[in-house]
């Protein structure tokens, strides 16, 4: 009896773990959709669920009854043998199939209601690297890294590649998970009804720093965005077919200054060979494929975070990060061609920082 009761009270503490596990404000979690992709497979979630805790409720309740009330007796006789009976094989037959019908068809209308691509909204690129995640925004004429901003209200479909292996695109909140792969384009649409910042994970194993691959879809006013769109585009290569025009937001700065010498390091010291910069030459084929390029840096301080959202865009990190990329993140293609200086890293920071 006691060890009845044991393993009745472990199983209890158990259940209340379990349920208290299920709650919670977590920010990649699938049980809080914010958009209406991610709405619609959680009503087909959530009425599964349902579906599975009626045939629980309904089996476990039989089995209690037939425990307690049917429970045989040393002196019983030996009860009547149903195999065969076509009703009972019928019945037990219809339910079940009755059941995934109910499961199945809204299933099969979501499926289909996923897949199709609409015409009338927002396009954005998304190309997938080791180990970050580019954006291209082919109408509004801006290339940035990391962050995606899209308009609260806005529907917006993700034409989705990979420039290296294969990568999975996933915001829990708004959308479910693609796989990227080179040389066809899958998609993803979604539309986000609340503002903020709402994190995402490469979901497919990609490489050492798989676990670092994160990314940010950030969800703007339509002002706040357009605002955006138009501080990005300046100097972005998809303007002009790719030509950078000179950079009007920013003034220029004296001659003699720590920026114009951090400039003079990021062409010289061999960062203009993976990164395009405004106001610099751009690297070549370096946004057709070439697997070797980094992100473009042209509004690289107005990111939130750096190194594929590894870690914040403070000026303590990026001193970290130019001065030994492999030591922060293993095995990251940003391979230095030879150690940088710390004046070199002081410019080269002082440079960066400036350009929003």
């Amino acid at each position: 009896m006691r060890h009845r009761s044991g393993l009745l009270t472990l199983f209890l503490m158990l259940t209340v773990i379990g349920i208290a596990g299920c709650g919670g404000d977590y920010p990649q979690s699938t049980l809080t959709p914010l958009g209406d992709f991610a709405r619609m497979v959680d009503d087909v979630f959530r009425g599964t669920v349902r579906w599975a805790l009626v045939v629980f409720v309904l089996v476990e309740a039989a089995l209690l009854v037939a425990i307690f009330k049917f429970r045989g007796k040393p002196d019983d006789a030996e009860p009547d043998q149903v195999h065969g009976n076509a009703m009972v094989e019928v019945v037990w037959t219809i339910i079940p199939a009755v059941i995934l019908a109910f499961i199945a068809v809204p299933t099969v209308k979501t499926i289909f209601r996923t897949a199709e691509v609409p015409t009338d909204a927002m396009e954005i690129e998304v190309i997938g690297h080791q180990w970050w995640w580019e954006f291209r925004y082919p109408t509004e004429g801006v290339v940035t890294a990391t962050e995606m901003h899209v308009p609260v209200g806005q529907k917006v479909v993700l034409k989705m590649r990979t420039a290296d292996v294969l990568h999975s695109f996933w915001v829990p909140q708004f959308a479910a998970k693609r796989d990227v792969f080179q040389a066809r384009y899958t998609t993803l649409w979604f539309t986000a009804d609340t503002v903020g910042w709402f994190p995402g994970q490469c979901a497919e194993f990609c490489g050492t720093q798989h676990a670092r691959m994160h990314s940010w879809v950030v969800v703007e006013s339509p002002e706040e965005f357009a605002a955006w769109t138009a501080a990005q585009r300046v100097g972005s290569p998809l303007v002009n077919g790719g030509v950078v025009a000179p950079d009007t937001t920013v003034p220029a700065p004296p001659v003699d200054s720590v920026v114009i010498k951090g400039q003079d390091a990021f062409v010289a010291g061999g960062c203009i060979s993976c990164h395009a910069m405004v106001g610099t030459p751009l690297a070549g084929q370096l946004f057709e494929g070439n697997t070797n390029a980094g992100p473009n840096l042209s509004h690289v301080a107005s990111r939130a975070r750096l190194a594929g959202g590894m870690f914040e865009n403070t000026e303590a990190n990026l001193r970290r990060w130019l001065s030994d990329p492999q030591l922060v993140k293993p095995n990251t293609n940003m391979k230095l061609p030879r150690p940088l200086t710390d004046d070199e890293i002081a410019t080269l920071v002082a440079y960066l920082q400036t350009r929003r």
